[in-house]
């Protein structure tokens, strides 16, 4: 090869040339403007220059401390909304429970405790409801973070205007700082630092500046938390409505009988109102202030356009009313006892729900109460201190109606169960019953005289009669009717004390019985109570009784009661037979005796009056087939009573009641002897006038019914020991 030599490499071709680089550019020197000449001050700026120099270090300041502040804030809010729950351990919130009792039908008529008609929802309640709320407490609810500057500054120049501290008064708290308060800015109950909820409660409620700013913050953090609507069912389900109502649930239930789902406008600018002062504006306490109050939650809900004119103009022509069982208030002596009958765990401390069915009849209890206010306003002294008791009873001892005073009042001093009061001659049938079950005759006779009994430490005691006379020999029926002492002693020292008092303990006379023969004139104290439900064992031929309220108690949702009746039939105390004769006596007593103004057409009645010493006590107990229905009548300081006995206005008190208690029932007949010839019940002698034979011994006539002799003789040796023969 010719070309063998090395090659050159190849390289690619210099497309440029090599650039010199240029000289470096020569800096133009840079003129400055000359400072403008300063400006001289003048006496203006030399007067203005220290209040610059004090804003500028004001404003540093400021800013500076507004920022520590707000970041002190935001943390104090952050931190709060970490220890607030879930919703749903806010909807209730009660620290104890509530007590819903039904009637003899299944019906509620009475509610005790904190009443909480089950969790509902800013969005489940009716519409009106939600706006009556809202326009009523908080009408920039849905615009404000919490709480309201416009508003806590309104309510301060109300108060100091008011010529109160600032914050005391108006707070011009938002709906989310009541709910705050509500929550106890999240401080829970605690026994041991409160006695109970009230104390919790009013603790919660002070208002100091301390605590307003605690409950902005609190508020603050709920904003953060929860949703508007969240906010507003915790306060819809929590603010106390009167009556017991937690929340507007159970104030629509309470008051108008229905669901706060089903609320009418009328109803739910009712309810509104009540969030201002529930105890003030319940319909229950005054319907008339309740219907004003909720004319001006109308008027703002118009003006803040929930409703028109019109929806306005008709809510306002047909105001709510309250439901029936509301409206009635019924049986507050009645629930007062159900309350104390039951343990209290259960009732008044209850921390559950409970539900009572009771044997409460609605129609006898108003039958009672209108009984005793006409017979106070027709026939006792206006102004007159004077109380009355009833009880109206089944022969089972099922407490069907009471009334402990004449006044309407829950908690108030109930005569029917707390006074225990001597009972005088109501007494006298379980002399008898003793009497009859011994083997006494209804026609026996006894001689009406004056005789006296040495009594240890207090020599002789000679019983006197009303009107301090002597009729002589007379039958034990004529000594019921005409309720005569002499013979009711002279057969209770035959029969012996100790069986009169046990006949008496067992129909259910449960306190100490007088030891001296005054036992026989109810010398001992008993209650209005004990006594209906002694008289009930009579009519359910002589079996007794326990006088009872409650038929079943159980919680709320459960389907096992926890409690029974307790109550009811017991064991048999005098024998069949001796009861009806009893229960022929007592009718005479109404027939022909001192009860006279207790009777009731052709509806045959049985019952016994009580006049004690002094006139203090004035009673009248009987019963027809159907019920028995007991009646005291005195003075709570055991002031007498003036021209009353108990065959008077206690009578007339009992046949006023009884008249509307069998008001279209069948009159049926008494369970009772109907002997082909009654025993005459003699008029009553002229005062002063004895008779002879006062030496002599009861007598008894031939009786209808045969006893065994050893009866016979065991009491005529009693008597002869007594008396002498």
């Amino acid at each position: 090869m010719s070309n063998s030599g090395r090659r050159k490499p190849l390289v690619a071709d210099k497309r440029y040339a090599k650039s010199k680089p240029k000289p470096a550019a020569k800096r133009k020197p840079v003129k400055r403007k000359a400072a403008p000449p300063r400006k001289k001050m003048g006496i203006i700026g030399y007067i203005l220059a220290p209040f610059r120099f004090l804003f500028r270090l004001i404003w540093g300041f400021s800013w500076r401390v507004t920022a520590v502040a707000l970041l002190l804030l935001g943390s104090a809010v952050a931190y709060t909304y970490t220890t607030l729950p879930e919703l749903d351990a806010l909807l209730d919130g009660r620290t104890r429970g509530s007590v819903t009792l039904l009637d003899r039908e299944g019906v509620v008529f009475a509610w005790r405790g904190d009443q909480f008609g089950g969790a509902i929802s800013a969005n489940s309640v009716a519409p009106a409801l939600k706006n009556a709320v809202v326009a009523t407490e908080d009408k920039r609810f849905y615009r404000h973070l919490g709480i309201s500057p416009r508003g806590i500054a309104s309510a301060m120049r109300i108060n100091m205007r008011e010529g109160r501290k600032p914050w005391r008064g108006n707070g011009g708290s938002t709906i989310t700082q009541q709910t705050a308060k509500l929550l106890c800015l999240g401080v829970p109950f605690d026994p041991d630092k409160w006695k109970n909820e009230t104390e919790y409660e009013n603790d919660c409620r002070r208002t100091t500046l301390a605590r307003k700013g605690k409950e902005a913050l609190f508020a603050l953090a709920m904003e953060a938390k929860y949703s508007k609507d969240e906010i507003l069912s915790i306060y819809m389900n929590r603010a106390y409505l009167g009556g017991g109502a937690r929340g507007f649930e159970a104030a629509s239930q309470l008051y108008f009988g229905k669901s706060a789902a089903n609320a009418s406008v009328p109803e739910a600018a009712m309810m509104a109102g009540l969030l201002k002062a529930p105890s003030t504006y319940a319909p229950t306490n005054n319907l008339q202030r309740a219907q004003d109050r909720a004319a001006t939650v109308l008027k703002l809900m118009r003006e803040q356009g929930y409703i028109t004119s019109a929806d306005e103009a008709a809510a306002n022509a047909a105001p709510a009313t309250l439901s029936k069982a509301a409206k009635a208030r019924a049986g507050g002596y009645y629930v007062d006892w159900i309350m104390d009958s039951a343990p209290s765990f259960l009732t008044r401390d209850t921390t559950e729900d409970v539900l009572i069915a009771s044997t409460f009849d609605n129609r006898l209890q108003t039958a009672a109460e209108d009984a005793m206010e006409y017979i106070f306003e027709t026939k006792v002294s206006a102004g007159s201190e004077a109380q009355a008791a009833i009880v109206v009873m089944s022969a089972d001892g099922a407490v069907r109606a009471m009334v402990g005073g004449k006044e309407k009042v829950t908690g108030g001093f109930n005569r029917a169960i707390s006074a225990k009061r001597q009972t005088g001659s109501v007494f006298k049938p379980f002399v008898y019953a003793a009497a009859m079950d011994l083997g006494f005759q209804y026609d026996s006779t006894v001689v009406d005289e004056k005789f006296c009994i040495n009594t240890p430490g207090s020599g002789n005691w000679c019983p006197e009669n009303y009107g301090r006379q002597f009729r002589g020999p007379m039958t034990l029926t004529e000594a019921l009717a005409k309720s005569v002492n002499t013979v009711a002693v002279k057969v209770s020292e035959a029969v012996g004390r100790d069986s009169v008092r046990d006949v008496a303990t067992r129909f259910g006379i449960d306190n100490a019985l007088a030891d001296g023969p005054a036992l026989a004139l109810g010398a001992s104290e008993s209650t209005l109570l004990e006594m209906t439900g002694a008289f009930a064992g009579i009519l359910n031929g002589g079996t007794a009784v326990t006088p009872y309220g409650i038929r079943e108690l159980k919680l709320k949702g459960d389907t096992d009661p926890l409690m029974g009746q307790e109550g009811g039939l017991g064991d048999r105390v005098i024998t069949p037979q001796a009861a009806e004769q009893l229960i022929y006596m007592m009718h005479r007593v109404v027939t022909d005796g001192t009860g006279t103004r207790a009777t009731l057409g052709d509806r045959e009645v049985a019952g016994k009056t009580g006049t004690t010493s002094a006139a203090k006590d004035a009673w009248f107990i009987g019963f027809t087939a159907q019920y028995v229905v007991g009646v005291w009548m005195g003075y709570d300081d055991n002031t007498p009573l003036t021209g009353v006995t108990g065959g008077g206005l206690p009578a007339d008190i009992w046949r006023e009641t009884m008249v509307r208690v069998t008001e279209g029932l069948p009159a049926e007949p008494l369970p009772m002897i109907r002997p082909a010839r009654a025993p005459r019940v003699e008029p009553i002698a002229p005062q002063g006038q004895t008779t002879a034979n006062s030496n002599r011994v009861p007598q008894q006539q031939p009786r209808r019914q045969q006893r065994r002799q050893t009866t016979e003789d065991v009491i005529l040796d009693v008597l002869g020991k007594i008396f002498g023969n």
